[in-house]
């Protein structure tokens, strides 16, 4: 079987002259920082836009960023980079880019335009994960956006110390409002242990885990479908008979990465009557990374307790 960093990272580099502009790019800024200004915002682009909100948060009006995943509408795994993101990347002050294989096309950019003063956040590296780690869908890991969060504000105040005080402030105000958040999770997890799910892929895994939540779905579906490849009919078999034979609470669907299978599973629960709970890849419109993350919360719950879906998430829900 193919290695996992390299099925899950099926986005394309669109051209290959995209190394020469990103040499040319940089080299271009070389010549251009030594009788430039002193910059009076720090450029930065978060990769996923969940980390280019929290860069945001943390910088407020000192940042200005830019995120190059951000459509929830589309799967994040077809997105191809152009000259112009090369662009953006060797222009890039600060990078908070996901890492575990997800974003490998980012990386390769990185290391074309070899800009040794920018700042790149790896999320992998911050959290020091192996290279083999199984689920690469770190945002939705409780531990992982506090990190984040007092990453960027030593970065953002080695670019900018006269502010530092300020980024470590804001990153202190981002962690404490990730309180609710975690109340949710430790609140259902005690009104609901061991609850059992059907998933399509690990998207939401880490938080599934942190809730308590038993989820039923065969590993190997799971890996299979978040890499794009075909699962064992004995997998298929098993995600069907959970859900027609009602052994699961809720169905935890990826809204953004769907093929005929996943639309059959889909059915399947619409059919016996199993509430479906929608995830995301990239944050949807209208929400910070807290608030997206305390609406997928409340969701479970209320597919578990109302039976109510929650097939999209709207903005004005959360």
């Amino acid at each position: 079987m193919p290695s996992t960093s390299k099925l899950r990272s099926r986005i394309k580099i669109k051209h290959a002259g995209i190394v020469a502009v990103l040499l040319g790019s940089a080299f271009a800024a070389t010549l251009q920082s030594a009788n430039a200004a002193p910059h009076s915002v720090v450029h930065a682009i978060g990769v996923e836009n969940e980390y280019a909100d929290v860069i945001k948060q943390i910088g407020g009006p000192y940042v200005d960023v830019t995120a190059l995943l951000s459509n929830p509408n589309t799967d994040p795994h077809t997105f191809e980079a152009s000259p112009r993101v090369a662009s953006q990347l060797s222009e890039a002050q600060l990078i908070v880019q996901n890492g575990v294989g997800y974003d490998d096309w980012a990386d390769k950019l990185i290391r074309a335009h070899a800009n040794t003063s920018q700042k790149v956040i790896n999320v992998q590296h911050l959290l020091k994960l192996p290279d083999d780690t199984w689920n690469p869908h770190l945002w939705y890991n409780v531990k992982t956006m506090p990190a984040v969060a007092d990453a960027i504000a030593q970065q953002l105040s080695t670019l900018m110390p006269s502010e530092a005080a300020v980024f470590k402030a804001n990153a202190s105000a981002f962690k404490a409002s990730l309180t609710p958040w975690y109340n949710a999770i430790d609140s259902f997890k005690k009104a609901h242990p061991h609850t059992a799910v059907a998933v399509t892929e690990p998207v939401s895994d880490y938080l599934l885990d942190a809730m308590g939540i038993s989820i039923k779905t065969p590993k190997g579906l799971q890996t299979a479908v978040m890499n794009g490849i075909d699962p064992s009919p004995q997998d298929v078999n098993t995600q069907n008979t959970l859900l027609s034979q009602h052994k699961v609470h809720a169905f935890v669907y990826n809204q953004q990465v769907t093929d005929s299978l996943t639309s059959s599973f889909l059915s399947n629960a619409h059919s016996h009557n199993i509430p479906v709970v929608s995830v995301y890849e990239t944050m949807p419109v209208g929400y910070h990374y807290q608030s997206w993350m305390l609406a997928e919360t409340n969701a479970l719950e209320r597919a578990v307790v109302d039976h109510t879906s929650t097939e999209q998430l709207h903005a004005e829900s959360h």
